[in-house]
């Protein structure tokens, strides 16, 4: 339910976000300017960050009736959720979730520009420990960013921003069970 509502206002900010933009954008005054974070993004990221003090999993489902795959996939979207929030918070304007291009292998999990850069962030969540299954930075393999390069590329294509800078970020995420996520920021993790 509360997933629900967060992806209903997902959508919602999403098209405000689109809005806004097309107006001049507001500055702060000081010796860097930066773009004022919306409000909406702060509180909502609050809200998701308290629903996720106790970690990413979900402790009421039912562990029988699901499948590792179901469990995985279920933290796979809860841990985009926090991203998502959590790139807005720190100034995102995100335009696109879950990329995916007819044809292709793959999909680019968030991409939003970061000031005048394109970011095309992927998103890694681990509830487990690191010696378990790894980091979640090292999930990333090659073959993954090359399957990344390759959509981004499609992505500045269809939307005509070919001359746009843009960049490739990893956002890792570790949401042991009854913990906090731990969440760390990778700019520019890997090149075309």
């Amino acid at each position: 339910m509360f997933l629900c509502v967060l992806r209903a206002l997902c959508v919602k900010d999403f098209l405000a976000g689109r809005a806004r933009r097309q107006h001049k954008e507001h500055r702060v005054q000081g010796e860097e300017e930066k773009l004022v974070v919306p409000i909406f993004a702060r509180a909502m990221f609050v809200l998701v960050d308290w629903a996720a003090r106790r970690g990413l999993a979900d402790s009421s489902a039912p562990a029988a009736s699901e499948t590792t795959k179901q469990r995985a996939r279920r933290t796979g979207v809860r841990g985009e959720t926090y991203a998502y929030w959590y790139l807005r918070r720190n100034g995102y304007v995100m335009i696109a979730r879950n990329f995916t291009y007819r044809g292709m292998k793959g999909e680019i999990d968030l991409v939003g520009y970061d000031g005048s850069t394109v970011a095309f962030v992927e998103v890694k969540t681990r509830t487990a420990s690191h010696s378990a299954f790894g980091s979640p930075e090292e999930a990333v393999t090659h073959e993954k960013q090359q399957h990344l390069s390759r959509m981004a590329r499609q992505f500045l294509r269809e939307y005509r921003t070919a001359s746009t800078p843009f960049r490739f970020d990893i956002l890792a995420i570790e949401a042991p069970p009854g913990r906090r996520p731990i969440v760390r920021l990778h700019k520019g993790a890997f090149a075309a």
